[in-house]
């Protein structure tokens, strides 16, 4: 998922995707575990996607709390 996506969503879009994204993160990783999965560059890309979303909300909350 790009940045440029990242910020078109509501803040409570982006809550609700880290929340599917971790889920489905934990869902591979511990498939991985089983039997490595076919290409383990997902997990990085996972990773890297929740951490997006993360920051995007976070600017949000200081941006919010600047205003204030």
């Amino acid at each position: 998922m790009k940045q440029s996506i990242v910020k078109d969503l509501t803040t409570d879009e982006v809550r609700m995707k880290i929340k599917e994204e971790r889920a489905g993160y934990v869902k591979m990783k511990m498939a991985h575990a089983v039997s490595p999965i076919e290409n383990p560059m997902k997990l990085r890309d996972a990773r890297k996607v929740i951490a997006r979303l993360e920051t995007e909300l976070r600017n949000r909350m200081n941006q919010q709390q600047a205003a204030q």
